[in-house]
């Protein structure tokens, strides 16, 4: 496409004219698709816009507002090639009538009508499909601009296109000549139309009908015919098609016949040489031998030039009958038109000569030819006393398979003679090949498309394939018509199928296939006949007509369109009619066609009545519908009108009142004037009437009985009569009243979309109900909307009890709720009927906004946005979509996949084809079904290499140095892209090398001839094809082909090992080519000094590389010369000089290496040198070495280079390094020592060796993308090109790892990026290009200004603002909201998505009292933008989950240590905790609850001790935040081991034994025993000995461990898993006789020397969770220990086993504030007394017979005794119990006091006094 012509312009038009803009010229070829453009918007004609057949734009009625840049965008459409011209400027100047008025509303004056482009003559060749007239028209207002076309005076209806600008006349014949008028009008309007006229003529094209032979050769004195027919218009001059030609004596000559057309426009011409001469007989095809199998045909040809016409005759031998000839015709012999001879069919006693005899008047000639017949059965050979063997070969032809054929065998004949004395060598017989005999057989043939045909069949039978199958040949025309057929070759003998393309639609063939060998062509199959698809029509019915019939119904008449343009089996018609101003509300009728010639009928109906209608008809096919026809005005009958709006009555009086009424919404036609009548109720004769005109729309009724009832009417009136009656009852002096609402609603018949709603009526008011209005919630999770909406209005139907509620979404929650409305207004609302949820049913609708990009050589990327929640239908857990994808040329063959996410907007369709086209769909699915599927949107795969080689790989060694190579295509399907060219790669066999690659461009070009090979070595070759992707697959396996041999070169490596006075031995190697097998040596040798022709010559065998030179001249230079030999002869020889001295030396090395710099390129250099001494021996070779640098080492470049040369060129360098080389020189002693190093040479910069790889291309905005490539050292240039367009554009930048392209990149359309590097030298080779989509990017910046805002605990609202206008790329379509709890986002981490461009949304069901970290990103149609910064929010508190666990220790019979975990979810800030307990079962008839308040979350255990033994207690714990939360429950029993019984004590010598029996094992298994002893000094009781086996029952005492003088007794404890058990009784006093305490500590004794015994509890950590609780087996006792006094040392803590039995009778008596008399004064202990000094019980108080809690729960004026204590006495205990030691205030027991009531609990609240103890649990405070 050239550049446009002009410049910029600019055009001036009055207002109210027609604006003409010209296209701007450009030169292109086809010619352009042009688009006109405003202001960048593309233009669309219209009432007021036109472009013409020129492409001329017509702005009609020009106002102000049309001025503006217009320009146009052509586009070549066969390369999409597309420029922008320059701009058009036009301004619209005001007319002198309105200029200097700024009243732009002011309405414009009129313009008559004015033909601005009238039609032109047109003339049309005849054949041609449509012929179109043009002309437009200006006027003002341009709304009333009517255009007409006429013929003859008759307007023309059929083919006006819109706006009537354009008469399209269909296949125009002669009967459609004639002058055509345009005629403008302005509608409403006496102004004069304007006209224009234009001729239509219809021309034949001119053409011959029998077209003369450019040459002829006539015979003398005989008339020459020179056939020339030929139709067309108006000829000048016939042709001369008869000619004589004169006698042969006279000189010929030479006449030319011209034939032309008087039109200059379209003519024709022939041209006739015809040479009129005698010419004697003369071969121009002689014969030729022959060789068939019998019963086959065989054809001599014979054609022969003379003139006159020489005559032929046909002879077998000599002097035999003629049999064939002008007037001699034997049987199987037959004489062909051209001369020659057929011989049919062919037996074995045909063999022989035949002669071909020609002669005319001017001579004769003849020629012969052998024909050979060989039998098909046998092969008969003939030998005296002789034996032969036949032997089949395989066929040299077929090496994929050992195919053998009957007729093409290679056979070995072998002979043996009778006599056994030699046998014959073998030969080889190869039977001639000839076609196929046999055609294909079981040939199918099915439509593929509705262009295309699909044909397989299978390969002929293989007797009657005569040879080896190359191919096939199909070919294919139009069925039942005569006509040349066309044809395709398939190449391959393994394809067996063919897909003809580019056929006509819906139309029969009829197809053959033939296959074909090496000899010709076979015989083809018997036709198949078979039709293309179907496709839909393309052309619309015919002069179709529509009319109204009535009120709702428009007949509709119409012809079908022409047969050829229906393209397929016609399905039938679609009748259209749409309002003229509502398109969306088409009604479609189809109706079933008739016989093809028979005007068809058919009727539309339930149309709105007196409504204009546009019509159209259209014919469709099973593939689609065709064109509509031209939509043409109906309207349907007026029809009497609907009932009268808001009938009301005001000023109700005794005798009168006033109705009213608004006009029927259904007007139906024109409203004429309206009927009133009323009566009495019941009494039909005291009906009055009354008419008003239209407008009257009140009437004040007079003339009523008072109190009376009475029934109005109101009806409207049209032309068609009365319409529906609104009536109403009233009594006459009663007002009626607002009606009361309806009641008792009841739901049933439920369904997807309605429910049935039964009621019963409210009051009606005194009148009568008018209408039932019902109203619907939707639910929306746990809450109903607050606004009720209406379902369903029913009217005049006052006695309705039961209403369908429709239009109901399925699987939705709704209750109803009803309104009755009378004449007064509408009722309250009735009550809400029940909830109820619709059923589920399919989607209604697809998936929309669905796109399609390629994603890669094998997958596309579909997207669409997914289903709104109003549309699942059904249970959002069971909706997902299916995707289904089909190749475009293969129909029906679907893939689908399923998406179950239902939020789901993408997904990448992989395993697909390359540079295929597929067609998508997706729909929408829920549990009951799916839903529709969506359009079908198109996606190709991306280009991509080939995936198969090219076939049919063959090579041919054509010398010894060349090999032609040629394939077949790439099957089509693996192309994966347009073939760009092929790769032929070859090597040496074995050699591991890189394979030489010769490039062929083109796809066309099949074959290679590659040159300069090595001679008779074998080559593996492979054959790959490219595209601009890269390279596919090579061809396997490697084709071997061996060049030809030739003479060899020079043998290698002459030495002279040993050399003597007289003799001397050469050594050497093969040549290094040696172009074939060696079959031998010469080793020639003469003096240097003598004849330089005369040598000594010597061969030997070419196993020998050395021979022996003797009685040679001493101190003498021979000069020797060693070749080889192989079948071409002998080759060059290697020649070197020898001295026959024994003094000898190695050679010095090479002088003066220098390297030039104009010799240094890239890649190699030549390197200069001079020869050292050769040490009297000759050198033979150099070695060259080169190091690279700075840190490489010495390699061997070349070993081999000549001893005569002084330069050699080193190569295999790398560009832009340096380099040093040496060099030694070698003779017959060894080698030199190494040269000095050159000076560092650098070789030359050289283009980069490799492409970039770009990592990706993606669009940063709507006209840029960003890449991404691996960076290297270089600069780098990036070329840009769109597709079919052949500018390129590029930019250079130095190296970075991105790149942002952002200059005049066009939205909407796909480039290409491809990168090169390069450096000052050059570009690299190009990267393999990446396909953008440019148009469509992500928003490029996050959501701005993100709040998170807590809602409540498990509430938190995001707002943000979108991004910036200028970042989001496109439209918004919603937004990503990440979120998870801080700290833990790879487990916790959600997203919502937000499909409304909304700016705020709530997160729910979160955990409460928690962190989240909230990330938002916008998403339009292209993909999801860049994620924002993190914010934070935290949820509100909420009640805490329950405690993880709950369990118990130290349980004795009654006390335990309960402990529980921290909650799972604290769900805030835990600030204690409440623990109750109480027994299963009342004890006693008392149900005793416990309740325990703990503040702060630190303390999780609390010891409880006032539980019965043996009674099962449950307990529950809570924790809380701001609130409780739930409980953890367990139950236990109180109970451990029982006492141990029967303990006694002996002593024997110095040892004590301590007895028991076990005691009753309690809640659970004895786990050991422990011993306790209580001195006489001390009176308290210690742990003497612990972790005692539990299957002991006695342990034995030293009594060196007891102290001298002090008695002891002794007890025994079990112990189990939860604690100690009761204490057995005590023994009897036994003294010991030392000191206790003086021995170390052991593992069984706790107490150590010198030390007191712990007053301390201690704690220990469970395996329970990292809970803190007391240690099981500790004792809460505090013993006061005599060894404290002694010592004045307090001992470590230890464990104490020793405690109390928590019941009543452990307390000493105090009641009211009294000390009892029989246990020791009661004091509580000072709070400065040290921890180390403190006791528990100063006394082992006796059993008290008195029951406290006995009398406590027995008599209830001490329920409450506690309040009578005395002012100012400290409440103490009979034995202090501490729980725990305080340190530096920490933690506390909360102070439990309990009451003995049923059910009753109370929990004091309040922090303790400092310095106080806290009571134990189960103790009141004034104990």
């Amino acid at each position: 496409m050239g550049d446009f012509v002009e410049a910029e312009q600019r055009k001036t038009v009055t207002q109210g004219r027609a604006a003409i803009l010209n296209s701007p010229g450009v030169s292109c070829f086809p010619r352009p698709q042009v688009t006109w453009y405003r202001d960048g918007y593309k233009i669309i004609p219209s009432s007021r816009v036109a472009i013409t057949l020129e492409n001329q734009l017509v702005v009609l009625a020009t106002a102000a507002a049309d001025a503006g840049r217009y320009y146009v965008q052509a586009v070549n459409e066969r390369n999409g090639e597309n420029k922008t011209s320059p701009s058009i400027y036009l301004n619209v100047a005001a007319n002198k009538k309105n200029r200097g008025s700024h009243d732009s509303d002011a309405p414009a004056d009129p313009v008559a009508p004015v033909i601005v482009i009238p039609p032109r003559n047109t003339t049309v060749v005849a054949g041609v499909s449509e012929a179109t007239l043009e002309c437009v028209a200006n006027a003002r207002p341009v709304e009333k601009l009517v255009l007409v076309w006429r013929r003859n005076g008759v307007e023309v209806a059929s083919g006006v296109g819109s706006f009537g600008r354009r008469l399209t006349v269909i296949n125009p014949t002669s009967a459609d000549v004639g002058v055509y008028v345009c005629e403008a009008s302005l509608q409403d309007s006496s102004v004069k139309p304007a006209e224009a006229r234009a001729f239509l003529s219809i021309t034949e094209p001119p053409y011959f009908t029998t077209e003369p032979r450019r040459k002829m050769m006539g015979e003398v004195e005989k008339n020459v015919d020179i056939p020339c027919q030929a139709r067309g218009q108006q000829w000048y001059r016939g042709c001369q098609n008869r000619k004589q030609c004169n006698n042969s004596k006279q000189e010929p000559r030479r006449q030319k016949h011209t034939i032309n057309r008087d039109s200059p426009e379209d003519h024709i011409a022939v041209f006739v040489f015809m040479l009129c001469a005698g010419l004697a007989p003369a071969f121009t095809a002689p014969p030729a031998n022959i060789t068939v199998t019998d019963g086959s045909a065989a054809s001599f040809t014979c054609q022969v030039s003379g003139a006159p016409k020489p005559a032929i005759t046909w002879k077998r031998g000599n002097n035999q009958p003629i049999l064939a000839s002008g007037s001699v015709q034997i049987s199987r012999f037959t004489l062909l038109e051209s001369g020659g001879l057929q011989v049919k069919p062919v037996m074995l006693q045909d063999s022989g000569i035949y002669t071909c005899y020609a002669a005319n008047t001017e001579g004769a000639i003849n020629a012969s030819a052998s024909l050979t017949v060989w039998s098909k059965k046998r092969l008969c050979l003939h030998f005296l006393s002789s034996i032969f063997y036949l032997i089949p070969l395989p066929h040299p032809l077929n090496k994929v398979r050992p195919i053998f054929y009957i007729y093409c065998y290679i056979y070995l004949l072998m002979f043996l003679c009778s006599s056994h004395v030699f046998s014959c060598p073998p030969c080889r017989l190869m039977l001639r090949e000839e076609p196929p005999s046999a055609p294909p057989k079981n040939i199918v043939a099915s439509g593929r498309t509705n262009q295309s045909i699909m044909v397989q069949w299978q390969p002929p039978p293989e007797p009657q394939l005569n040879g080896v199958l190359r191919g096939y040949v199909l070919r294919y025309r139009l069925a039942g018509l005569p006509g040349d057929y066309q044809q395709q070759n398939i190449t391959s003998p393994e394809i067996n199928y063919c897909l003809i393309t580019e056929l006509i639609i819906w139309t029969q063939y009829e197809i053959q296939v033939a296959a074909y060998t090496g000899a010709g062509l076979g015989v083809f199959s018997q036709p198949v006949i078979e039709y293309t698809l179907q496709g839909v029509p393309t052309a619309p019915p015919q002069g179709v007509e529509a009319v109204a019939v009535n009120s709702t119904t428009i007949k509709f008449t119409w012809n079908p369109p022409p047969q050829q343009f229906i393209n397929g089996i016609n399905q039938g018609y679609k009748l259209m009619a749409w309002p003229e101003h509502s398109p969306e509300e088409t009604t479609v009728v189809t109706i079933t066609p008739d016989y093809h010639g028979a005007r068809h009928l058919g009727y539309v109906s339930g149309l709105k009545k007196f409504t204009w209608y546009l019509t159209s008809v259209l014919c469709f096919t099973t593939p689609g519908n065709g064109p509509r026809s031209t939509p043409k005005l109906a309207q349907t009958y007026e029809d009497a009108p609907g009932p009268v709006g808001h009938l009301s009555f005001t000023e109700i009086l005794d005798t009168s009142l006033r109705v009213s009424w608004e006009e029927p919404v259904e007007k139906n036609g024109i409203i004429t004037g309206y009927l009133l009548s009323w009566e009495a109720q019941g009494k039909n004769q005291s009906r009055v009437a009354r008419t008003m005109p239209n407008s009257t729309l009140e009437y004040k009724v007079t003339g009523l009985t008072s109190l009376t009832t009475y029934t109005l009417e109101v009806a409207a009136m049209t032309g068609a009569g009365i319409g529906t009656v609104t009536s109403s009852a009233i009594s006459s002096g009663v007002p009626p009243e607002l009606p009361g609402p309806p009641s008792n609603l009841v739901i049933s018949k439920i369904s997807p979309r309605s429910a049935t709603l039964k009621f019963r009526a409210g009051d009606d008011g005194k009148t009568s109900i008018s209408k039932w209005v019902v109203e619907g919630q939707v639910s929306a999770g746990e809450h109903f909307h607050f606004t009720f909406f209406r379902f369903r209005i029913s009217e005049n139907d006052p006695e309705a009890q039961v209403l369908e509620v429709p239009n109901l979404t399925p699987f939705t929650h709704y209750r109803f709720r009803m309104r009755q409305v009378n004449i007064v207004g509408s009722s309250a609302v009735s009550e809400a009927s029940r909830v109820i949820q619709t059923l589920q049913a399919p989607p209604d609708v697809a998936p929309g906004s669905v796109t399609v990009r390629t994603a890669s050589e094998t997958s596309v990327w579909l997207r669409w946005v997914p289903l709104p929640e109003t549309e699942y239908n059904g249970n959002p857990e069971s909706v997902g979509y299916r995707v289904r994808l089909w190749r475009a040329d293969q129909p029906g063959e679907f893939r689908t996949r399923e998406v179950s996410d239902r939020l789901e907007r993408e997904i990448t369709l992989e395993g697909l084809e390359e540079w295929t086209e597929y067609l998508l769909q997706i729909q929408a699915f829920n549990s009951i079904g799916p839903g529709p599927w969506s359009e079908a949107v198109r996606g190709r795969t991306r280009e991509s290499v080939p995936s198969a080689a090219p076939e049919n790989v063959t090579v041919e060694a054509m010398s010894s140095t060349r090999i032609l190579v040629t394939w077949g295509p790439v099957p089509e399907p693996e192309q994966n892209g347009n073939i760009l060219g092929y790769k032929v790669l070859y090597r040496e066999k074995g050699s591991g090398v890189e394979p030489q690659v010769q490039a062929v461009k083109g796809n066309l070009t099949q074959s290679v001839l590659l040159r300069n090979l090595r001679k008779y070595v074998q080559y593996e070759i492979q054959v790959l094809a490219f595209t601009r992707i890269g390279d596919g697959q090579l061809s396997s396996p490697p084709v071997l082909e061996r060049t030809k041999d030739d003479v060899p070169g020079p043998p290698m490596r002459l030495v002279f090992p040993e050399v003597r006075l007289t003799e001397v031995r050469v050594v050497w190697q093969p040549p290094v080519d040696p172009n074939g097998i060696i079959m031998g040596y010469q080793v020639a040798y003469r003096l240097d000094s003598g004849d330089p022709n005369q040598f000594t010559t010597v061969e030997v065998g070419p196993d020998t590389n050395q021979f022996t030179a003797s009685s040679l001249v001493r101190e003498s230079a021979y000069i020797f010369r060693i070749s080889a030999k192989t079948q071409q002869g002998w080759g060059s020889a290697a020649q070197a000089v020898v001295i026959t001295t024994e003094i000898r030396e190695r050679p010095q090395p090479p002088l003066r290496l220098s390297v030039p710099q104009d010799q240094v390129q890239s890649r190699q250099l030549r390197l200069n040198w001079l020869p050292g001494g050769d040490g009297s021996s000759p050198v033979r070779y150099f070695t060259l070495q080169l190091r690279q640098l700075p840190d490489g080492s010495w390699v061997t470049h070349s070993s081999a280079i000549s001893h005569n040369s002084t330069s050699c060129i080193v190569d295999r360098l790398k560009p832009y390094t340096s380099y040093k080389l040496r060099m030694m020189a070698t003779n017959d002693i060894g080698d030199s020592k190494y040269s000095q190093e050159t000076d560092a040479i650098t070789t030359l910069q050289d283009v980069p060796d490799e492409a970039p790889v770009i990592q990706s291309v993606k669009p940063s905005t709507t006209t840029s993308v960003l890449v991404h490539w691996q960076r290297d050292a270089v600069s780098f240039i990036c070329y840009l090109q769109a597709p079919l367009r052949s500018a390129v554009d590029f930019l250079l930048f130095t190296a970075v790892l991105y790149l942002f392209f952002s200059a005049e990149l066009q939205k909407y359309k796909r480039y290409e990026i491809v990168m090169t590097a390069y450096n000052v030298i050059g570009e690299s080779p190009a990267s393999a290009p990446v396909e953008v989509f440019v148009g469509e990017a992500a928003p490029s910046v996050a959501p701005q200004n993100i709040q998170v805002n807590t809602m409540s605990s498990t509430q938190l609202e995001v707002q943000w603002e979108p991004p910036p206008v200028e970042t989001q790329n496109g439209i918004i379509q919603g937004y990503k909201i990440y979120y998870w709890e801080m700290d833990n986002q790879n487990e916790t981490e959600k997203v919502k998505i937000l499909f409304l461009p909304e700016t705020s949304m709530r997160l729910k069901n979160l955990t409460s009292y928690t962190y989240y970290m909230v990330k938002l990103s916008a998403f339009n149609a292209a993909g999801d933008g860049p994620l924002s910064e993190p914010r934070r929010g935290r949820t509100l508190q909420a009640a805490p989950s329950a405690p993880s666990f709950i369990s118990f220790s130290e349980v004795t019979s009654t006390t335990l240590n309960v402990s529980w975990g921290f909650p799972v979810s604290p769900n805030g800030v835990v600030e204690g905790y409440r623990v109750v307990y109480e027994p299963t079962a009342p004890i006693h008839g008392v149900s005793k609850v416990v309740t325990v308040d703990i503040q702060g979350s630190w303390q999780r255990w609390l010891k409880v001790r006032d539980l019965t033994k043996g009674v099962t207690y449950c307990f529950r714990v809570q924790a809380k935040t701001i609130s409780y939360g739930p409980e953890v429950e367990a139950n236990i029993t109180a109970g451990s081991p029982g006492s141990p019984v029967e303990t006694s004590i002996t002593k024997s010598g110095p040892t004590l034994t301590i007895h028991w029996t076990p005691g009753e094992t309690g809640s659970g298994r004895v786990t050991g025993y422990v011993i306790e002893a209580r001195p006489s000094d001390e009176g308290l009781w210690d742990t003497f000995v612990r972790h005692l086996p539990p299957s002991s029952t006695s342990h034995a005492i030293s009594l060196d461990r007891l102290r001298q003088g002090v008695s002891y007794q002794f007890r025994v404890l079990a112990v189990n898993e939860f604690g100690y058990g009761e204490p057995s009784a005590p023994s009897a006093a036994m003294s010991g006789n030392c000191t206790l305490w003086c021995c170390c500590w052991d593992d069984d004794l706790l107490t150590p020397a010198g030390a007191a015994v712990s007053t301390v509890e201690e704690s220990v950590t469970l395996d329970n969770g990292g809970f803190t609780a007391l240690e099981l087996n500790s004792r809460p006792m505090h013993v006061k220990s005599s060894f404290l006094r002694k010592n004045g040392t307090r001992s470590p803590p230890r464990p104490n086993p020793a405690g109390l039995r928590y019941s009543d009778e452990d307390i000493c008596n105090n009641y009211n504030g009294a000390v009892s008399t029989e246990s020791t004064a009661l004091t509580e202990r000072p709070a400065e007394i040290s921890e180390s000094e403190a006791s528990d019980s100063d006394c082992e108080e006796e059993q008290i017979k008195h029951s406290f809690v006995n009398h406590y729960m027995s008599d209830p004026s001490y329920f409450n005794s506690w309040k009578r204590q005395q002012k100012g006495l400290k409440q103490t205990l009979a034995c202090a119990y501490e729980e725990c030691a305080s340190r530096d205030g920490e933690g506390y027991y909360q102070t439990v006091v309990t009451q003995h009531s049923v059910g009753g609990a109370y929990t004091p609240a309040g922090q303790p006094a400092t310095g106080s103890r806290t009571p134990v649990t189960g103790f009141s405070s004034f104990v």
